[in-house]
């Protein structure tokens, strides 16, 4: 009995919304680490690896590299994967997300009802237009992707390659790069966003 009691009282604090400084510790803690091991860190270089894994480094130059050398990313992401499940499904904060009230009221304005935007309690998350049945926000949720993976290639590297490890590195093309990020995230939020639910 006090295995289960001890089981359910860890669940309950892993379930409990953390102060913001634990990740912030944690991922200098994992930056340090990687950079004393000669290691940069990123995630979009791992779709550059699974297609290398695939074979396009035969057709396309590219492609061409040591896979071996980037094995660790890869087992990165798949745990990154596995604990965003985990959290997700068995670790989850019973708190609505809160967020004020005005950003509710904007919401409301595009299209997109708060308060009933997730029928499944599993957080914040408008099921309403990102569903398999919602043409709309199948094709946005498409587009979306393919904007992220082509701009991160293109950029030479993705968020948290460019804002953790290249900011660290005081890069000034990292500092661009995370400019530019925040650039393009106000154009959606405000105008290319409810621009698309508007039509």
């Amino acid at each position: 009995m006090g295995l289960v009691s001890n089981a359910q009282e860890l669940v309950s604090l892993l379930s409990q919304p953390w102060h913001w400084a634990v990740s912030g510790a944690a991922i200098a803690l994992v930056l340090f680490l990687l950079n004393w091991m000669g290691r940069g860190f990123g995630v979009s270089s791992t779709f550059r690896t699974m297609c290398a894994m695939a074979g396009a480094g035969k057709k396309i130059p590219f492609f061409q590299m040591n896979v071996k050398d980037d094995i660790w990313r890869m087992v990165f992401v798949l745990g990154t994967i596995i604990g965003g499940f985990i959290a997700g499904y068995f670790l989850r904060s019973p708190e609505v997300v809160a967020i004020s009230q005005s950003t509710i009221d904007y919401l409301a304005t595009i299209g997109i009802d708060y308060d009933n935007a997730d029928k499944k309690g599993l957080g914040y998350l408008p099921t309403n237009l990102f569903n398999i049945n919602n043409i709309k926000g199948l094709l946005m949720a498409i587009a979306g992707g393919f904007l992220v993976g082509f701009g991160a290639r293109y950029a030479g590297g993705c968020t948290s390659g460019h804002a953790i490890t290249g900011l660290s590195h005081l890069q000034l093309p990292s500092l661009l790069t995370v400019i530019g990020f925040f650039i393009g995230g106000i154009a959606m939020t405000w105008l290319i966003f409810p621009f698309l639910m508007s039509l």
